[in-house]
């Protein structure tokens, strides 16, 4: 008579292999959210870098304008819609610079709430980056 179905050990075997596909799979995924976390913290140490450089050949004033800081850094455009606060999105994460003469604020933050990793980095004026 032929049988219908699977055995118990088939079963085991087909959820052992899910498993073990599983266990080599989320490592990767993992990683894949680190490198945007990376790519922001670098956006924002850049753009700090550019800023802080501005000053240093401006007498100590900080750039006002996203002009004036496309000057030290030729991506500030693309991460910084204005110097009064806008965002401007790239990537997994929405970019915002206020710029003024006395200092500057950069920040960076996940696009997707409740994602499980929200995430919002800062950068303010003496270079200085914050969770």
């Amino acid at each position: 008579m032929p049988r219908k179905g699977f055995s118990l050990v088939e079963i085991i075997i087909i959820l052992t292999i899910i498993v073990l596909l599983a266990v080599i799979a989320v490592p990767y995924l993992k990683t894949s959210e680190k490198a945007s976390d990376q790519a922001a913290k670098e956006a924002l140490r850049k753009l700090s870098i550019a800023a802080e450089n501005y000053a240093t050949s401006h007498s100590g004033a900080y750039p006002v304008s996203v002009t004036e800081l496309n000057k030290f850094i030729a991506s500030a455009g693309s991460y910084c819609a204005n110097a009064s606060g806008a965002t401007t999105l790239v990537g997994e994460y929405s970019y915002a610079c206020i710029l003024a003469a006395n200092g500057y604020t950069f920040t960076a933050s996940t696009v997707i709430a409740g994602s499980g990793a929200d995430m919002t980095y800062t950068a303010t004026t003496g270079a200085v980056l914050t969770p």
